[in-house]
């Protein structure tokens, strides 16, 4: 995953992707600043999810609060945000489950539509 503006350190080689989910109501600010010579610092709205590549031993600060009166509400180890390949969201996959559940449902519906037209002859 490319980070444009502050690429990690060339001499990284243990790298993994990370994903928060801002699941508050409030503006926050994610923060890391445990590695050296790495500056990383995102906006994340509510509702919004952060992908981003670090190192495991990273620790991911979130601040909430004003932009005077930001208070560090949590620090959270990277390696508990690290997202895995089954892991990923597809939307694809909720289409195709919601398309299934509406076909099912139209079934079921046509169906007892037939059953009661019948039941009424």
């Amino acid at each position: 995953m490319a980070q444009i503006l502050d690429p990690l350190p060339p001499e990284s080689n243990h790298r993994i992707l990370c994903c928060y989910v801002n699941a508050t109501s409030d503006i926050q600010v994610a923060r890391i600043c445990n590695i050296p010579n790495w500056y990383f610092e995102r906006v994340v709205f509510p509702g919004q999810r952060l992908f981003f590549e670090t190192f495991s031993q990273a620790q991911l600060e979130i601040h909430t609060g004003m932009m005077a009166t930001a208070i560090l509400a949590d620090k959270i180890p990277c390696h508990e945000l690290q997202v895995h390949e089954g892991d990923m969201y597809s939307p694809e996959s909720d289409l195709e489950t919601s398309q299934s559940s509406q076909s099912d449902a139209s079934e079921s519906s046509a169906t007892e539509f037939s059953q009661t037209m019948a039941a009424s002859v």
